[in-house]
């Protein structure tokens, strides 16, 4: 027998249980555990472990409301894992730039991992840590800057697209999704996706097991749209433009922004989503500040009943790093369970990412502005 195989067994057993005690990280809500998922929540957990090898905390975390958890793995699979007219690890290093330049060390160590475990080591190596400059291969050098400046609107329409139009929904796509995604991750979960008891040399050695884990999932080809009847049918908005030409990612965004705007309605009333959306039409990615006092300064369109809500939206879409656990603690006070707590992050997340994908739309890049 190959001790080889026998070492990679072992290593991926080691991997699955610390990724399953990861769950376990996971802040401010109670996830629902594989062995007791039923119902859609079920569904989702069965197609993550079978086309992302793993159950995710990212995606589980979601999993006290049904529906963004669905939204949140269909926008993912659709984008990020369904096979397209991108190659796969140009897609994980758009993930991680936009990571980058969220500041989210969990996304951009998990997604420079399946990078490595595509052969790109030193691509990988280099967007970890934050050296992007340095990346060896010019285009996805030039694609890990793209994504990295996609947050800021200014920055991002001085560069032409440093691919062919027609690879633009699934780089779009893949943008909006880790917009959201970075938000909720820095939210609802640790810097890091193994336990914080790990030495650093140990846990750089799983970073890299982790990288080889995914790698069978990463090289395979994923069928496009096999994630779709996870959510109802429902019309696009306006603002997905970038999704043009490609169907399946356009019809999993409306569905997944129908479902998690119906979440969002559910959790806040229509003053503290008004407040967001407006303050968003106005904002171009430019951060929000060290202090708190712009949060101060939009709360008092506000009655007092909704300002805990629109507190704690507001720094989810423009400082998701400042909420605290006052923040949560005082939106709960009003007998808030973890579904609304769910539903007012993944509207507020996504509000944010779809402004940030309103950029993006060909005719903007076409007219700089």
């Amino acid at each position: 027998m190959s001790v080889v195989p026998e070492a990679r067994k072992m290593s991926t057993g080691l991997m699955r249980r610390a990724l399953r005690r990861s769950s376990a990280q996971i802040r401010h809500v109670r996830p629902v555990p594989a062995g007791a998922a039923a119902g859609p929540v079920a569904a989702v957990y069965a197609q993550v472990e079978r086309d992302f090898g793993m159950l995710a905390p990212p995606v589980v975390l979601h999993s006290p409301a049904a529906g963004p958890l669905a939204a949140c793995w269909v926008m993912l699979r659709e984008t990020l894992l369904a096979r397209g007219v991108a190659d796969r690890a140009a897609k994980e290093v758009v993930a991680a730039g936009v990571s980058l330049g969220n500041a989210c060390p969990y996304c951009v160590d998990v997604h420079s991992a399946v990078l490595r475990g595509l052969a790109h080591g030193a691509e990988a190596d280099a967007i970890g840590g934050d050296r992007v400059d340095a990346m060896a291969d010019p285009a996805l050098r030039d694609l890990a800057a793209w994504a990295r400046s996609s947050g800021r609107r200014e920055s991002i329409l001085r560069r032409d697209p440093p691919f062919p139009i027609e690879q633009l929904p699934e780089f779009a796509g893949v943008v909006v999704t880790f917009q959201y995604l970075n938000r909720m991750v820095t939210v609802f979960c640790e810097d890091s996706p193994l336990p914080a008891v790990l030495p650093a040399p140990l846990a750089g050695g799983m970073m890299r097991v982790l990288g080889r884990f995914l790698r069978s999932t990463a090289r395979g080809a994923l069928e496009p749209g096999a994630s779709l009847d996870l959510l109802p049918e429902a019309p696009a908005p306006d603002d997905m433009g970038w999704a043009a030409g490609r169907q399946v990612i356009a019809d999993a965004f409306a569905r997944a922004i129908a479902v998690i705007e119906a979440a969002g309605a559910r959790a806040v009333n229509d003053r503290v989503r008004d407040l967001v959306t407006s303050e968003l039409a106005g904002w171009s990615g430019q951060p929000a500040g060290l202090g708190r006092s712009w949060v101060d300064d939009a709360l008092s369109r506000l009655t007092k009943d909704d300002r805990s809500g629109g507190r704690l939206a507001l720094l989810i879409a423009f400082a998701p790093h400042q909420v605290g656990p006052q923040d949560i603690e005082e939106f709960r006070r009003g007998q808030r369970s973890d579904e609304d707590l769910i539903g007012l992050a993944a509207w507020a997340s996504l509000a944010a990412a779809r402004r940030v994908g309103s950029w993006l739309a060909p005719t903007q890049q076409a007219r700089g502005g």
